[in-house]
C-alpha cells in the first residue's frame, strides 16, 4: 500500500482535475439526454456487484457470504464493538445485523459479552475461528481488486482513487445538508 498522500494528479489527456473554485458547477447529467450507462453511479453499482459476487465466491468454501465477512472483517480491524457501531459501519439496520450476526456466532466465529462497565451493552468479539477466518479477507479482497484493476497503471490507480474520494466528500456534503435540512 502505498504511503504517499492522495492528491488530484491530471487525468490522462487532461490538464486539471479540479475546476477552478470560482467555476460554477458543471451539469455532467441532464433529464434528456440521461443515458444510464453514461452514469458513474451506475457503473460504480455494477463494479461493486461484481466485486462482490468475486469476494463471494472466493470466500464461499469458507462458508462466508458477503453478509457475514463484512461485519466479521471490521470486527477484526478493531472499529466497533457493539451491534450498533457494526450496524452504522456496515450501512444496515440493527435488525439485520443482529441476524448476521446471529449467524456468525452460531458458526462460532465470534461472541457477544456483556460490559462489565454498563450492563446495557453488550459488546462483540471474534472468537479464535473469527480472527482465523477473518485472516482469510484481506488476500481475497486484494487479488480481486488487481483483478479489477487490471492494466491500469499507478497513476491512474492514484486519480482513480483521488476522484472516488472527492466524490464520496460531495456526498457526504449532500448527507450533512440534508440531515440539517431535517432537523429544522
Amino acid at each position: 500500500m502505498s504511503t504517499t498522500p492522495l492528491r488530484a494528479r491530471p487525468a490522462p489527456g487532461s490538464r486539471r482535475t479540479t475546476a477552478p473554485a470560482t467555476a460554477p458547477p458543471v451539469n455532467f447529467y441532464n433529464a434528456k439526454s440521461y443515458q444510464p450507462d453514461e452514469s458513474v453511479a451506475y457503473l460504480m453499482r455494477r463494479i461493486m456487484t461484481n466485486v462482490a459476487a468475486e469476494v463471494d465466491a472466493a470466500l464461499e468454501p469458507a462458508g462466508l457470504t458477503n453478509a457475514q465477512w463484512v461485519p466479521l472483517y471490521k470486527l477484526h480491524l478493531g472499529h466497533p464493538s457493539t451491534v450498533a457501531e457494526l450496524a452504522r459501519g456496515c450501512q444496515l439496520d440493527t435488525g439485520a445485523m443482529t441476524r448476521t450476526l446471529d449467524r456468525l456466532e452460531a458458526k462460532g466465529l465470534l461472541r457477544r459479552v456483556r460490559s462489565e462497565a454498563d450492563r446495557r451493552v453488550v459488546n462483540i468479539e471474534l472468537s479464535d475461528e473469527g480472527r482465523a477466518a477473518a485472516g482469510q479477507i484481506p488476500p481475497v479482497l486484494s487479488k480481486v481488486l488487481n483483478d479489477h484493476l487490471r492494466g491500469f497503471s499507478v497513476d491512474e490507480w492514484e486519480t482513480l482513487k483521488t476522484l472516488l474520494t472527492r466524490m464520496l466528500g460531495n456526498a457526504h456534503h449532500l448527507q450533512a445538508r440534508r440531515e440539517n435540512k431535517n432537523a429544522d
